[in-house]
């Protein structure tokens, strides 16, 4: 078994009565399994492949949508699915530049690690596939099963010419009770305010029921309307559509703000066929959350955002009023939850 430096020097394997952390590779990729088997879940990590948790089956259904079981293939020829990472932002932006703190970053674009949209826009950050991920916890004890990676931002020239500040990711997985907590933590080695509009972009599926059949929840009060180019105008209108939506023939790349939280102050969004259903609960620095869908497509995704989409950019023309940044020197942390029912 070839396994990467970073997981020789862990434990391959550590296992309590109900939970189990271990290594595997699998079409020649370093994997992370994480089980629960009460609940008879497991959860594969990618770390090699932009730290994506790639598959959470659950009584051998996989809540994740994954374009291709091959990993060796994914690896070679990186496509989304699970749950992908965008960093240091999230979908689009509206030019080959970023505003931070009243000043202008312009993006190398010969650098060639920018992926831009059919717009020639900016999309989905740096890192969506990135092998800098390195394994730097990995645990299992009575309540949860656990994997902490870590990407070191500021070590990258070719990042840091795109993104000049300097910063630490640490991205843990926890599975607990049948449930998948992915939380971020972002620590801010710079001398200056970073701001952050990140995100995720899971991709769910349900398997007793086609698309045409399935329903879900929009907890939000907000839409924000889009130009022609899907980047926001600053303009919202009120969320007006069924709760449940039935989302027959319905096709969105949506961008959905002022969440409405729920009891415990996270917001559910969730997607549900017959009887399967899978939940997403956003803590509340994710403040947006953005649906994309089309009827030809057997998924969903629910995109956890921590500001809307071009936010850096909507900020300083000043259309935008909530933009998160971290303080320099500081952390900004947060999590979202996925479970699954029916299963």
């Amino acid at each position: 078994m070839k396994l990467t430096l970073i997981a020789l020097l862990l434990p391959l394997m550590s296992q309590a009565a109900n939970y189990s952390a271990k290594t595997a590779t699998v079409d020649g990729v370093d994997v992370v399994l994480l089980s629960d088997p009460s609940h008879n879940t497991e959860v594969t990590v990618l770390p090699s492949i932009g730290n994506m948790a790639y598959r959470m089956v659950v009584n051998g259904k996989n809540a994740f949508y994954t374009p291709t079981q091959d990993l060796a293939a994914l690896k070679a020829k990186p496509a989304m699915g699970g749950v992908p990472f965008l960093w240091p932002w999230a979908n689009r932006i509206d030019q080959p530049a970023f505003y931070a703190n009243g000043k202008k970053y312009s993006f190398d674009l010969e650098l060639g690690n920018l992926r831009r949209d059919g717009n020639q826009q900016p999309i989905h950050g740096l890192v969506t596939y990135s092998p800098l991920w390195k394994v730097t916890s990995m645990q299992a004890n009575d309540s949860a099963a656990w994997v902490t990676s870590r990407l070191e931002f500021w070590k990258s020239p070719d990042l840091m010419k795109q993104f000049p500040f300097a910063h630490t990711v640490d991205m843990t997985y926890r599975l607990s009770n049948g449930v998948l907590e992915v939380e971020t933590a972002v620590q801010n080695h710079s001398t200056e305010a970073m701001p952050i509009v990140a995100g995720f972009h899971p991709y769910y599926q349900v398997h007793d029921a086609p698309r045409e059949e399935w329903t879900i929840q929009i907890p939000a009060r907000d839409r924000m309307t889009l130009s022609p180019k899907l980047v926001p105008t600053g303009e919202r209108t009120p969320v007006t559509t069924l709760d449940p939506l039935p989302i027959k023939g319905i096709s969105f790349d949506d961008v959905y703000t002022n969440l409405k939280p729920g009891p415990n102050g996270r917001s559910e969004f969730w997607v549900k066929g017959k009887n399967e259903k899978v939940t997403v609960a956003y803590g509340p620095k994710y403040t947006t959350g953005v649906i994309y869908s089309l009827p030809s497509r057997n998924y969903i995704c629910f995109e956890p955002m921590t500001g809307i989409t071009n936010g850096v950019n909507l900020a300083h023309a000043g259309v935008y009023k909530e933009l998160q940044s971290i303080p320099a020197g500081g952390q900004w942390r947060e999590s979202f939850w996925i479970s699954t029912a029916g299963f």
